[in-house]
C-alpha cells in the first residue's frame, strides 16, 4: 500500500500584502448583505450534494473491493484504505493544491488532506462506518525537503466502530496543538472546502469567482473566521477598504485571537491612519504569539538555522514552558544545546524526547543519544591527549 504523507493548509488565513487605493466611499452593511451577487459569467460553486457525490464508477469499485468481500467493520476499514491507495484501486497521490470534490478526486486521482478527508468520511459512511471530519486549530508539520511549516489548521477523519474510536490522519509528521482534533459539522467541513477554492480563485486573479466561493463558505458556516479574513484580503486588494475593515472586524468578533486577522486588521488600520486602534490590535497579536508554543518553536528553528544557539535555546525553552509534552520540542532544544556545546543538557533533552516519543521513535532517539555519547567520549579523549 502506498503511504502518503498528506498535509495541507485547510483554513487558509491569508495576509494582505498588496497595496490598495484609498478607501472606497461605500457604507458598511451587515455580513450577509455584503456578499455580492454572483455575476452571470461566474460559474457558481457546486452544491454540498455535488461536492460529496460518489460517482458511479467509484461506487462500483467500493462495492467490489470493500463491501462484497464481507467481514466486520475492521476488515472493511482496512480494505477501504487499500482501495484508495493500491495501484489496482484508486492509486491516490498527494497534491497540496488539489482541493477537489469527490468526483474530481476520482477523475484526477490526486488529493490534499481536505479532499482526502472528505473522500474517506463519505466512503466510510457509505459502507456503514460512523465517520466525521475533525479539525485541529493549529499544527506544526515537518518536511524532509522543506524544514518546518507552521500552519493555522488541519483536518483529518474520526471514525467509530465496534465501540472503538480512532483517527485517520495520513500526515505522520504533524504535531497537534494541545486541544487536538475535534469533530466538526458537515457544514463547517464544507466551509473549509469552499474557502480553499475561494483562495485559489483569488490568487488566480478571479475576483468575482473568489467572492462566490467565499460566499458559499459563509453560507455553510456564517461564523467561519477564515473566510471572513480572506474576504478582507480580497477587498483590501480591490481598494474597498471600508468593506475589508468590516470583514476583519467580523472575523475578530468570532475569533478575537486569530493571528492572521489581527495582523491584517492592524496593517489596514495603520494605512487608514488609525494608529491607536492599530496599536491595540498589535499588542494583542504580540500577546497571542508570546503564548503560542508553535510560534515560539518556529522562531527557534529560524535562530538555529542562522547559527544563533543562544536565541534558539531561548525560543525552544519558551515553547516547552507552554507545551512540555511535545517530544519534537525537546529534540530541538537538544540540538540547540549541542550547538552551544552544552553536552549534559543536550543529553538530558534527548532522553526526554525519547521518553515522550513513543515506541515508534525509540530507536531514532536512541541512535541520537548513542551518537552524542560517542562524540562526548571522543572530545574527552582529545582533551586528555593534549
Amino acid at each position: 500500500m502506498n503511504r502518503l504523507l498528506l498535509h495541507a493548509v485547510v483554513m487558509l488565513a491569508l495576509v494582505a500584502l498588496a497595496a490598495a487605493p484609498a478607501m472606497a466611499q461605500s457604507s458598511v452593511q451587515a455580513p450577509s448583505a455584503r456578499l455580492q451577487t454572483v455575476p452571470p459569467t461566474v460559474v457558481p460553486p457546486p452544491s454540498p450534494a455535488e461536492v460529496t457525490a460518489i460517482p458511479p464508477a467509484l461506487s462500483a469499485l467500493l462495492q467490489a473491493r470493500v463491501i462484497d468481500p464481507g467481514g466486520g467493520r475492521g476488515p472493511q476499514l482496512l480494505r477501504l484504505a487499500e482501495m484508495i491507495f493500491d495501484r489496482d484501486g484508486m492509486d491516490l497521490q498527494y497534491d497540496a493544491g488539489a482541493t477537489y470534490t469527490i468526483e474530481e478526486t476520482w477523475q484526477h486521482r490526486r488529493a490534499n488532506c481536505l479532499s482526502f478527508t472528505l473522500l474517506f468520511v463519505t466512503l466510510a459512511r457509505h459502507i456503514g462506518i460512523q465517520a466525521q471530519v475533525q479539525e485541529v486549530a493549529q499544527v506544526v508539520s515537518w518536511y524532509q525537503d522543506a524544514g518546518v511549516l507552521y500552519n493555522v489548521g488541519h483536518v483529518n477523519a474520526g471514525i467509530e466502530f465496534n465501540g472503538r474510536r480512532g483517527t485517520v490522519d495520513l500526515d505522520r509528521n504533524v504535531l497537534y496543538d494541545r486541544d487536538g482534533p475535534r469533530p466538526i459539522s458537515d457544514a463547517r467541513a464544507l466551509a473549509h472546502f469552499y474557502n480553499n477554492r475561494g483562495a485559489e480563485r483569488m490568487e488566480a486573479g478571479d475576483v468575482a469567482g473568489a467572492r462566490a466561493w467565499y460566499g458559499a463558505a459563509l453560507g455553510q458556516a456564517s461564523d467561519f473566521p477564515s473566510a471572513l479574513n480572506n474576504l478582507g484580503v480580497l477587498e483590501t486588494r480591490q481598494g474597498n477598504l471600508a468593506l475589508a475593515r468590516q470583514h476583519y472586524a467580523d472575523a475578530l468578533r468570532i475569533a478575537p485571537r486569530n493571528p492572521a486577522s489581527l495582523a491584517n486588521a492592524s496593517n489596514l488600520l495603520l494605512r487608514l491612519g488609525e494608529t491607536s486602534e492599530a496599536a491595540r490590535l498589535q499588542a494583542r497579536l504580540r500577546s497571542v504569539r508570546q503564548s503560542d508554543p508553535f510560534f515560539q518553536y518556529v522562531l527557534g528553528t529560524q535562530a538555529e538555522r542562522a547559527g544563533d544557539a543562544d536565541a534558539a535555546i531561548t525560543y525552544y525553552r519558551r515553547a516547552l514552558r507552554l507545551y512540555d509534552s511535545a517530544h519534537q520540542f525537546h529534540f530541538a532544544l537538544a540540538r540547540a544545546y549541542l550547538m552551544a556545546g552544552q553536552l549534559e543538557r543536550a543529553n538530558g533533552e534527548l532522553a526526554r524526547a525519547q521518553a515522550l516519543g513513543g515506541a515508534a521513535l525509540q530507536s531514532r532517539y536512541q541512535d541520537k543519544l548513542d551518537s552524542l555519547q560517542r562524540w562526548r567520549r571522543q572530545q574527552a579523549s582529545a582533551r586528555l591527549g593534549r
